[in-house]
């Protein structure tokens, strides 16, 4: 309803395993080069992020790819096949590290061999999104950007693709949903309706004391009026309007971010936001009614520290062997779900 649908199906969603193939003990932690912790954690949460797993160690896109150069899901592919057949903690070579400043991929392809290439392939991803390899970074801002990078890897090829059909793609079919958002102007009571797809969710949590408070307060009409005035096409002035924004598709992987940074002075907001391990997205759509959609809790990153600006990245991850662990750099520790659900989030996954 009000929307294109897309002109090719880029993955199909009938294909996509939202159970792990496979059961194992959890991979190796990952070595901290000084300041590379704000990646760690998103790499662990990818690495068990069941579907996605399944879809990288099937090999299916680097079967296919011919990118020449940087290739995100390639990159991914071979870190997630490396972390879950490994029993050594994976190895990020510093020297390499600080080649990175100054050589190109194109030049240290030329210079390592097939089987250092593999070794250091994850080190490449602080060149995709220009994260600098000795300063601190934030683990919200990684995801996004690495989200980003493997979507681009997964339309290399495709050009000349509608908006629609760039939805379609493996990453927009597990992280990827659509956001409705209804204008009414209070006036005439005109309603305009508009869509926007989305692979996380930013909720402010400086009123919130638990997850499901934000989510709440993220569906609740909000009245712009003053300087956020919208012109009504109907009235053909700005008028005081209602806007909503609610779910109108679910992803198959829902990612979402608390927002703890209080100002742009980099201030935290420290407070306990409790969530759930199971969660219910029925609340939170545009039309809600019908079954609950539940979800089930698989990974939380925490954030340590004073402030936003410094600190440390853990997280806590559920294996496909279905315990918990928490992942602090190369550190593996087995732990129950009550230390996971006691924890400062920053960052919660769940999958559908």
């Amino acid at each position: 309803e009000g929307m294109t649908p897309p002109q090719r199906i880029l993955s199909p969603p009938e294909e996509i395993c939202m159970d792990w193939q496979q059961r194992q003990r959890p991979g190796p932690g990952l070595r901290n080069l000084g300041s590379t912790c704000y990646i760690n954690v998103i790499l662990q949460c990818l690495t068990y992020t069941p579907p996605l797993a399944n879809y990288l160690l099937s090999r299916e896109h680097s079967r296919l790819c011919f990118q020449q150069g940087f290739c995100m899901m390639c990159i991914m592919e071979a870190h997630v096949r490396k972390v879950l057949r490994s029993s050594a903690s994976a190895i990020w070579p510093r020297a390499v590290i600080r080649d990175l400043k100054r050589k190109s991929f194109q030049v240290l392809q030329q210079v390592l061999s097939p089987s250092c290439r593999v070794e250091l392939l994850t080190s490449f991803l602080v060149i995709g999104e220009e994260f600098e390899p000795d300063a601190a970074g934030d683990a919200f801002e990684f995801l996004c950007c690495a989200l980003k990078a493997m979507q681009r890897a997964c339309l290399s090829g495709s050009s000349n693709l509608d908006i629609s059909s760039q939805t379609t793609t493996i990453v927009h079919q597990i992280f990827g949903g659509l956001l409705k958002s209804r204008v009414t102007c209070l006036r005439c009571q005109a309603v305009s309706d508009s869509y926007k797809a989305f692979l996380h969710i930013l909720l402010d949590i400086k009123e919130a004391s638990s997850l499901t408070t934000a989510l709440e307060d993220f569906v609740t009409p909000k009245q712009l009026d003053g300087k956020n005035c919208f012109k009504c096409s109907k009235c053909e002035k700005k008028v005081t309007i209602s806007k909503r924004v609610a779910v109108h598709h679910v992803p198959k992987v829902f990612t979402v971010c608390l927002e703890r940074a209080a100002d742009h002075t980099g201030k935290k907001i420290s407070t306990f936001v409790e969530y759930p391990e199971y969660l219910d997205l029925l609340p939170y759509m545009t039309d809600t009614a019908g079954e609950p959609l539940l979800y089930s809790l698989y990974a939380v990153v925490v954030h340590s520290g004073d402030t936003c600006l410094d600190g440390h990245f853990f997280c806590y991850t559920k294996a496909s062997n279905g315990l918990w662990y928490k992942m602090d750099d190369e550190s593996v520790d087995n732990c129950g779900i009550h230390a996971v659900l006691r924890q400062q989030a920053y960052l919660l996954f769940y999958a559908r």
